[in-house]
């Protein structure tokens, strides 16, 4: 994990292994700030959606007991969240680098679409 101090608090860096690890315990909340076709396409199970355009920071989950974790498609609109939050009060946020790209290219499973049936499947890499 990559730490960067911010004006308005902690950004955190995680890595794809490191939040599928954290995942897997049930140490984080996971929330998808992509859009909602983005997410109908193919998507984490388990995480939340909380698309960018939609989002406000007073109403995210209390992170007492589970800290978030921000992703999105590339890392850039989890970024921009996560700093969003920093700014409205947070002094510790985090987000996935890379963002889905990166998780998947690191081999977590995720839910995407078979192109031959449109339901949703379970995919992996080499899908």
């Amino acid at each position: 994990m990559d730490i960067e101090k911010t004006e308005n608090g902690i950004l955190e860096h995680w890595s794809p292994s490191e939040v599928a690890a954290a995942f897997n315990k049930d140490e984080i909340v996971l929330i998808d700030v992509r859009t909602p076709q983005e997410f109908a396409l193919e998507r984490i199970n388990g995480a939340l959606l909380a698309p960018m355009q939609a989002l406000e920071p007073n109403h995210m989950p209390d992170q007492s007991k589970k800290q978030i974790v921000f992703h999105c498609g590339s890392g850039a609109r989890s970024a921009k969240v996560a700093k969003l939050c920093l700014a409205h009060g947070e002094d510790r946020i985090a987000h996935m680098a890379g963002g889905f790209a990166a998780w998947k290219e690191d081999g977590q499973p995720y839910m995407g679409t078979d192109v031959a049936t449109g339901a949703p499947k379970e995919m992996k890499k080499s899908d």
